[in-house]
């Protein structure tokens, strides 16, 4: 019979400082999905920052633990026990990419390429150095220009288990990226789409991508600058969802 984990069976556990610990030879029936952000997005839009915005869309997920981790954390928020209990991590920077540890990153890199975590890539983290120690490219767009004001989501790839329940929707967006992104090619792109500019203009780019690295699932999501409150709408939320499981190992 398991032995119940310390503090393993809350929906939502904040993990800023330690994480949650199991009592010794305990085990945790509940997968682990791990949001981390660097604090950077401001209050009026996100007063729990993105990481709080994403973890409250994902209390839904039936048999996991969401963990709520940030920069500022002992160990940059993702302590070994932390790291290493990870199904999935979910990423969003920005400012803060060049505080980010080497030594974290290398690890990250190993749970997904060699132990299968599935890793979540959101907006401005494609300069991320996880990011682009995955990816092993420049990760760099075209253009990233603050002349934009929605963007009409496609779902482009609708057989994706991504793109479950997920249709066509518009979001608020004042920061475009533009195609190409420099990144290998994807297996799929689960969504594309069409940012309406100032000028009545429009730039079509690509908006969510995946791939598989190593042994483990990859998904970036273009959208979501930290002026944005997409975080909080349900279609994005879909998505999010949708990825984390995509994205875990199967066990």
């Amino acid at each position: 019979m398991f032995r119940n984990v310390v503090c393993g069976l809350s929906l939502v556990a904040i993990a800023l400082s330690t994480g949650c610990q199991s009592k010794p030879g305990s085990v945790t029936a509940k997968r682990t999905v791990v949001v981390w952000s660097e604090g950077t997005a401001p209050k009026d839009v996100y007063p729990n920052d993105i990481n709080g915005a994403i973890a409250e869309g994902l209390k839904d997920l039936k048999g996991w633990d969401v963990v709520v981790a940030g920069i500022d954390g002992p160990a940059q928020g993702l302590p070994d026990e932390l790291l290493n209990r990870a199904d999935v991590l979910i990423w969003w920077g920005h400012k803060r990419h060049g505080e980010v540890k080497d030594e974290l990153v290398n690890k990250i890199v190993k749970r997904v390429k060699e132990d299968g975590m599935g890793f979540i890539s959101l907006h401005s983290s494609h300069f991320a150095k996880p990011n682009k120690a995955l990816m092993g490219t420049a990760c760099s767009w075209g253009a990233y220009v603050g002349d934009s004001t929605t963007l009409a989501v496609h779902v482009k790839d609708a057989k994706h288990p991504i793109a479950k329940g997920v249709k066509d929707f518009t979001v608020e967006h004042s920061e475009r990226y533009s195609d190409p992104y420099a990144v290998p090619t994807p297996d799929s792109v689960v969504f594309d789409g069409v940012a309406t500019l100032k000028d009545g203009k429009v730039d079509p780019s690509q908006v969510g991508l995946a791939w598989q690295i190593g042994k483990g699932k990859m998904f970036y999501f273009q959208a979501g600058h930290e002026t944005n409150p997409i975080f909080y709408d349900a279609n994005v939320r879909k998505i999010m969802l949708n990825a984390v499981q995509w994205a875990a190992p199967k066990k």
